[in-house]
This record gives C-alpha cells, structure tokens and sequence, in this order.
C-alpha cells in the first residue's frame, strides 16, 4: 500500500436486490427436520462455483531461510462486511476450469508474490454453515530455505491443521521479497511473522496493539 494511500471507509449500507448481486445471492431452504417437522432456512451461497463444487482455497505459507527463523506469511487487508482491517492466510476463489491445487499457486503468487509446488491437499470444509454453504481447501505453503519437507511431515510444525494444500517454495540466501500481483481494488500488505511469534502477534492483533483489530482465518 503505498504512503499516500487513504483509509478506507464505508459511505453506506442498503439492501441488495438479486438482479444487482454479481458474487452471491440468498437462499429459501426448505427441508424437514429429525422430528418429521417442516422448517424455513435462510441462508447464502456464491454465484462463482465452478464444476470442482469448491469456492475458494486458503494456503498457510511457511518461509524457511538459512539465516533466519522458520516463518509464516500473513496478509492484511480491509474487509467492508466487518468494516475492520483483517489479519488472514493468502486465499482467493477458484476460477472457472481451475482446479483447487492451481487456484492456490496462483493466488499465492497474486497476493504475496511467492511462488511453489502442490504436495498436498485438504478435504473440503466450511466456515460458517449457519450462513452460507460457502467451503473451501485450506493448504500450507512450504517455503523451503533451510529445513525440509520432512519437518512437516514429522509433524514439528503442528500448529497448522494436517491435510492442506502443501506448496514448497525454494529461495536462496540474499533473495528479495518479490512482487505481487493484485487484482484491481485489491491492497494486500504482506507480513512475515517467525512461527515462534505467531501466538503473540495474533494477541497483538486481537487487543488492538498493533492498531487494529480483526482477525480471519482465511478470506
């Protein structure tokens, strides 16, 4: 983001009519419930779903250097639906004919400029079923500078979920943080955290210390 960017702000929220909602719409779900009783249920799905039945995809990218502690990359960036600059994991929705292991090359490229190799994958999950039937794959992203695959696979960095999307990026000491590739309206900052820190910055994030509040596990 650049120096002279301004905050960004919401000037108004209305109601959105079906024939102008271009990403999602709402739902009457009508089903019977474990007591033989009829019941009405509200809910949202995206319009973007392609034939992989898959919205979108998350990866975790963890940064290994020869000089410098095991890491992780966050992002930052602001979400109208909360109106707060949230904290999350690279992610994005899968494209038309793309499959879940491609969208997460390629998003890990647009938003943090990384690139790497698919060695796993996650089952499907949901974020919030209450609301939506929006899912996704959720992946670690091995960027391998020091200490190898096998390290994850041993099960040393267990704080993340196992069965993600894993994308191994190979660096070299004295390489530069490369460029992203951000779609229009996109302002992503990127921000590289030790493993051992993570905790605490996420409380840092939480109690507002380092100036704003929202936390997301992915996008």
């Amino acid at each position: 983001m650049s120096s002279n960017a301004q905050s960004p702000k919401i000037r108004r929220i209305s109601p959105l009519s079906p024939t102008e909602a271009k990403w999602t719409q709402l739902n009457k779900i009508e089903w019977t419930d474990q007591t033989g009783r009829d019941r009405i249920w509200e809910a949202a799905s995206r319009k973007t779903r392609g034939k992989t039945g898959i919205d979108a995809v998350a990866i975790a990218p963890i940064l290994r250097h020869p000089s410098r502690p095991a890491s992780t990359l966050l992002i930052l960036q602001y979400r109208p639906p909360v109106q707060a600059m949230c904290v999350e994991f690279p992610a994005g929705l899968i494209d038309e004919g793309e499959s879940p292991e491609e969208a997460a090359v390629r998003e890990l490229k647009e938003e943090t400029g990384y690139e790497g190799k698919v060695l796993d994958c996650s089952p499907t999950i949901v974020a919030d079923p209450g609301l939506t039937n929006a899912n996704m794959q959720v992946g670690v992203s091995l960027v391998t500078l020091a200490v190898g695959y096998g390290d994850y696979a041993r099960g040393r960095l267990s704080i993340f979920t196992p069965g993600m999307v894993t994308i191994e990026v190979n660096l070299k000491e004295g390489d530069k943080e490369p460029e992203q590739h951000l779609d229009e309206g996109e302002h992503i900052q990127r921000v590289i955290v030790p493993l051992t820190e993570l905790y605490d910055k996420l409380q840092d994030c939480i109690t507002g210390r380092l100036g704003f509040t929202g936390v997301s596990d992915w996008a």
